[in-house]
């Protein structure tokens, strides 16, 4: 009796080996069939939640899900970490592929506000070669600002030079922006169309800058005063030292030593004269003589 359960057990053991092979077989079949009909599955980018028009997308936005290449649409991302940091050019749904054509870098056709450092503001310099360095500046550099001014009247009248801003970074160079591909489609006039490389423009008359709120307000004030008298300078991109400078003018130029000021004291006091008494008075009658 025993022998015949042991046989029997082993014969519902292979039984359901051979069920369990012959279920693999017939998925691997069905597999290879889709595989034949929609293609191998491929990893692709979907939205993990609503992402609107001209948003920032981060890693919580995104998610990976694996699916037939033919379900795959053109231009499909197939690697999350080379969207984040990009812009929606349009809104992207939950559960949508994220393509490469909706996407958009930070930059001209994004705006200068995603340059821009949160709590600074941006504000644009007029240059020529002499005042923006010969127009090499490029979007990303750090420069100095140095503003070069009359100061007194008369004949204390002087000019002083003093650095204003230090490790300033720019943002733009004319219409050449930080981050953005540095490539213009221009038309020459004759119907065609000429494909500009903006690294090599340098016929540009503007520079754009960042600073906090209150140099914007400064250099609003120098530029509606005295529009030529602020200079770039430019730095080693690795330099980030602020020195300690102090104004110079023309005796600093030629080496002079200037007399130290001292403070004028003021004349010792005299001592006051007595007061002579004041006059007696008597009553006579209706008047008042003095005595």
């Amino acid at each position: 009796m025993e022998s015949n359960e042991t046989k029997t057990l082993w014969i519902s053991v292979g039984c359901a080996i051979f069920a369990v092979f012959l279920l693999y077989s017939w998925s691997q079949e069905e597999k290879a069939k889709i595989h034949k009909k929609f293609g191998s599955k491929k990893q692709v980018v979907v939205a993990a939640k609503d992402i609107g028009e001209m948003e920032p997308i981060d890693e919580s936005m995104l998610e990976v899900a694996e699916m037939p290449e033919d379900f795959m649409q053109p231009a499909a991302m197939q690697n999350p970490e080379a969207i984040i940091g990009q812009m929606a050019a349009a809104p992207i749904k939950k559960g949508e592929q994220i393509l490469n054509t909706k996407l958009l870098l930070p930059g001209k056709d994004s705006g200068l506000s995603m340059q821009v450092t949160p709590g600074k503001r941006a504000i644009t310099i007029s240059i020529d070669e002499m005042r923006g360095v010969a127009r090499l500046l490029k979007p990303g550099d750090r420069v100095d600002l140095v503003l070069a001014l009359d100061t007194g009247s008369g004949l204390d009248k002087k000019k002083e030079v003093r650095t204003i801003m230090q490790d300033v970074p720019v943002l733009a160079t004319g219409q050449n922006i930080v981050d953005t591909v540095p490539a213009q489609l221009e038309e020459d006039g004759k119907d065609n169309f000429l494909l500009n490389n903006l690294r090599k423009v340098t016929n540009f008359t503007s520079v754009t800058v960042e600073g906090s709120p209150n140099e914007a307000q400064m250099i609003t004030y120098i530029l509606a005063t005295n529009p030529g008298s602020l200079f770039f300078t430019l730095r080693n991109p690795n330099d980030r030292y602020i020195n300690p400078l102090k104004t110079v003018d023309a005796d600093d130029v030629m080496g002079k030593v200037k007399a130290a000021r001292v403070p004028a004291t003021p004349p010792p006091e005299l001592p006051s004269a007595p007061k002579a008494p004041a006059p007696k008075k008597r009553r006579s009658g209706a008047y008042e003589e003095l005595q």
